[in-house]
């Protein structure tokens, strides 16, 4: 039943590509002088439909034929047995319209009956089948490994955005365990405060890892907890202010993919001692989701090495497939960055 199925499908896809416009240009400029020989040079006013009958049944039975005979090319390691079964479909289908035919309908003589001519016929059948045959497989062969070249670059992706993700989740925590620590040592009560925090943020960073997206309201809360972290033990650290646009808060986002970026703007601006205002702003602007965090201090640029900016570059890279954008603007003392993402979401299928 299996062989079955796969011959049957051979056939469907060798007829299917048979009326493909560059493979039935070719065949209709060949034909078309046989039919005109025929009409031309037979007597009997039947002659013009034996000899279609003759290049439509050549045309869909060669090829067919050559392909189940020959699925993974010509092959004569049987012994040149399904050579002889090919020559004999050519020869069989050659012989029953050309010959049989026309004697069975008491036909008169034509053009492609001539037993010379019949045997071209036979030749062109053998060929056609075989370039025709041979061309498809090729195409399908083709387009097979392009296929499993565009699957092993999106494995590749994925691979990338699952390392970039095992880097960056304990990023940040690191960070802030650090900070944690030094609190421990200063003010036990601001330390116990941050513990309760992180272990909240923990819980929701668990939950990311565990999903492809998330909603932009979850990425902000935890934006805001790692601000909540830092005025914990510093109120006068900075005067945070969150500006969210209605409508924005179930769009889907890459997880922990703003939060280096907000870290980045505490420890650059504020923790710097760049003290002042610190702004996280969503908007939409031309059908897209605008996230800009603006930080007191002025951006000395990427450091090397640094880790932060690159990372979420590269994700939303293999996430957005370069629809999303990320920017840096340093100006008057101040440093902005943007994130512009596609308000669907990332692209269908892909680990962010």
């Amino acid at each position: 039943m299996q062989e079955t199925s796969s011959e049957g499908s051979i056939v469907r896809a060798t007829l299917r590509a048979l009326i493909a416009p560059w493979r039935l240009a070719p065949i209709v400029l060949v034909s078309i002088p046989l039919l005109a020989a025929q009409v031309r040079w037979s007597v009997d006013p039947r002659a013009f439909w034996i000899g279609l009958l003759l290049c439509l049944l050549c045309v869909a039975v060669a090829p067919v034929s050559y392909r189940v005979l020959f699925p993974e090319g010509l092959d004569l390691s049987h012994g040149g047995i399904r050579l002889l079964l090919y020559a004999a479909v050519g020869s069989g289908v050659v012989l029953s319209v050309g010959y049989a035919l026309p004697r069975v309908t008491m036909m008169q003589p034509t053009f492609l009956s001539e037993p010379y001519n019949l045997a071209i016929c036979g030749g062109l059948f053998l060929v056609a089948g075989w370039g025709l045959g041979r061309d498809i497989g090729f195409e399908e062969t083709l387009a097979r490994e392009r296929a499993r070249a565009t699957r092993f670059a999106w494995e590749a992706e994925q691979a990338q955005l699952l390392a970039l993700r095992s880097h960056l989740d304990p990023h940040f925590l690191f960070n802030t365990l650090n900070a944690i620590a030094e609190w421990c040592r200063e003010d036990g009560a601001v330390a116990e405060a941050a513990v309760l925090r992180l272990s909240t943020m923990l819980r929701s960073v668990l939950a990311g890892v565990r999903s492809v997206t998330w909603p932009l309201s979850q990425e902000l809360e935890l934006m805001r907890t790692l601000f909540d972290l830092h005025l914990l033990r510093d109120p006068d650290l900075f005067q945070l202010r969150m500006d969210v646009a209605d409508g924005l808060s179930d769009v889907p986002v890459p997880p922990l993919l703003l939060l280096p970026l907000a870290e980045n703007a505490v420890k650059h601006g504020p923790a710097a001692g760049h003290r002042g205002p610190l702004s996280v702003e969503v908007a939409v602007r031309e059908g897209a989701v605008v996230v800009s965090i603006d930080n007191p201090g002025a951006s000395k640029g990427p450091r090397e090495g640094s880790v932060g900016l690159p990372t979420v570059e590269r994700r939303l890279a293999l996430a957005y497939g370069g629809h999303a954008l990320l920017s840096l603007e340093s100006a008057d003392g101040r440093t902005r960055v943007t994130v512009t993402l596609p308000r669907q979401g990332p692209q269908p299928g892909v680990l962010t």
